[in-house]
């Protein structure tokens, strides 16, 4: 008989990440070092729940797009998107600093395989646009099935489990930081 448990993915980065900006384009932000999925552990009903929180900074007002991806672990964190899991709709800043944001991502994984491993899952934002004291938005994503569903994830191989980020403006005051990203395996 099976046992099954809740395992959560270690390392565990032993300090808040570091400041990102001046960047327009997706790109892994997360705390030093990544979670990692170990090889073939994954099975189909394997599911994945990663949660993180940080802080954004912002000039005028630019949008920023969060969201959560595998990749290939490397020693300066995931240089390679390798399967973007979801991302939020762009929420448009205001000229604030370090402002918070949280976001949590569920998945189940419905085949494993070395290119055909697949995850059907969802998130959710809380961001705080208006007012420091209170989250003004709270959002799901992906929005649509087809987004929601990965089909080439790679489960044969150590995946590291990351957030990513992009401002539609190249500013030294656009700031995303992660303080905490936890990602752990369900049954």
């Amino acid at each position: 008989m099976d046992a099954y448990y809740t395992t959560p993915l270690a390392p565990f980065a032993p300090a808040i990440g570091a400041n990102f900006n001046t960047f327009t384009t997706q790109k892994d932000v997360s705390p030093l070092p990544c979670p990692i999925i170990p090889a073939n552990v994954l099975r189909p009903g394997s599911c994945l729940k990663i949660e993180a929180e940080g802080e954004w900074s912002a000039t005028a007002t630019p949008t920023l797009i969060l969201g959560f991806h595998l990749g290939v672990p490397g020693a300066s964190g995931i240089a390679t998107l390798t399967s973007v899991l979801g991302v939020t709709a762009a929420q448009t800043l205001a000229a604030q600093t370090s402002w918070p944001w949280r976001m949590e991502y569920r998945g189940k994984f419905t085949n494993t395989g070395s290119s055909d491993g697949t995850i059907v899952g969802s998130g959710d934002l809380e961001i705080a646009l208006t007012a420091i004291n209170e989250y003004s938005v709270t959002a799901a994503f992906p929005i649509t099935l087809a987004l929601r569903t990965v089909a080439t994830i790679n489960t044969t191989v150590a995946n590291a489990v990351g957030v990513n980020a992009a401002f539609s403006a190249s500013s030294a005051s656009n700031n995303v930081r992660v303080y905490q990203l936890t990602a752990s395996l369900l049954n």
